[in-house]
């Protein structure tokens, strides 16, 4: 069974940090470029990161480069994703996806509120 499961998120003041775990079974994780996406209330997913199966290349949206950081862990088939420097408009429940050829696994997703 192919289980891609969230877990970090949380309330957290402006100019704070997270740090967002994505951890995967069922399926080769390793095998699989990974991404991370978010949806902020009443908006559209928006694409955050990515990181090839490698993760010697990784690709940011504008809107959080510098302040993300997308990394994994192939022996803990785990993802993950540093925020720093965290802004109101970051706020969004942020998913996991694996994705290979023309399959996609989506993670549940887990909540972020920047907010003081």
């Amino acid at each position: 069974q192919v289980q891609l499961v969230e877990s970090g998120g949380g309330l957290v003041q402006p100019g704070g940090s997270l740090r967002l775990s994505c951890g995967a079974s069922g399926f080769t994780f390793s095998s699989y470029f990974m991404y991370w996406a978010r949806q902020a209330p009443g908006k559209g997913f928006e694409w955050v990161s990515a990181i090839d199966t490698g993760g010697g290349r990784t690709f940011y949206a504008d809107s959080v480069k510098g302040r993300f950081t997308i990394s994994r862990d192939n022996a803990k088939n785990t993802l993950y994703l540093h925020m720093n420097s965290l802004k109101s408009e970051d706020t969004a429940v942020y998913y996991c996806k694996a994705k290979l050829l023309r399959v996609d696994y989506w993670g549940q997703g887990t909540q972020v509120i920047v907010s003081s």
